[in-house]
């Protein structure tokens, strides 16, 4: 028998965070992350079905939006990512795929990708050192896709004030923690 232990995408026990003057970056391996695309004329279908089941309008362009536990937020034309809980909802593509049926196409995330929580008035002081996204403008609920580090990541504005998500390719976990705390360093 196997003497399994669950890491994290940074490969440790627990989550990890490191805090800098005036930042935070914490890693958040408690999500569930879902794929969700239109099948092909079913957008109109899609959206009511998400609507009637969970109470959430699927966001526009470039933007996030949430309702009770479940958060989506808009990857590309008739595509969404839905974030929830994993404690709560570590079966979301299943629910999904059940209330959406042949609406969409509903694809599970959880391992592909990891997530990096950034807060502090010296966010965008580091965001300006590793990409080419405004994060200064960024509105509320804000998304958009950037290269970070040559790493396809999407960045989410959580609020009005500092507080923002990374999402970047889990197999490169180190590669991207490694490229935030140095320009968090930098910013300092």
């Amino acid at each position: 028998m196997h003497d399994l232990i669950a890491t994290t995408a940074l490969g440790e026990a627990g989550p990890r965070a490191d805090r800098f003057e005036g930042l935070s970056i914490a890693e958040n391996p408690d999500f569930a992350l879902v794929s969700v695309a239109a099948r092909l004329d079913r957008q109109e279908g899609l959206s009511a079905a998400m609507k009637k089941a969970f109470g959430l309008a699927l966001p526009d362009v470039g933007l996030s939006r949430a309702k009770g536990a479940l958060s989506a937020f808009w990857t590309g034309p008739d595509q969404w990512m839905i974030e929830a809980p994993h404690d709560s909802h570590e079966d979301l593509a299943a629910q999904l795929g059940a209330a959406l049926g042949e609406n969409a196409s509903v694809v599970e995330q959880n391992d592909g990708w990891v997530r990096f929580d950034i807060e502090g008035p010296r966010a965008s002081d580091m965001f300006e050192r590793l990409c080419p996204l405004d994060t200064r403008r960024m509105q509320p609920d804000a998304v958009s896709r950037t290269s970070i580090e040559h790493l396809g990541c999407f960045v989410l504005r959580r609020d009005a004030g500092e507080a923002f998500s990374v999402l970047g390719p889990r197999s490169s976990a180190g590669s991207l923690h490694h490229a935030l705390c140095t320009a968090a360093r930098s910013a300092l």
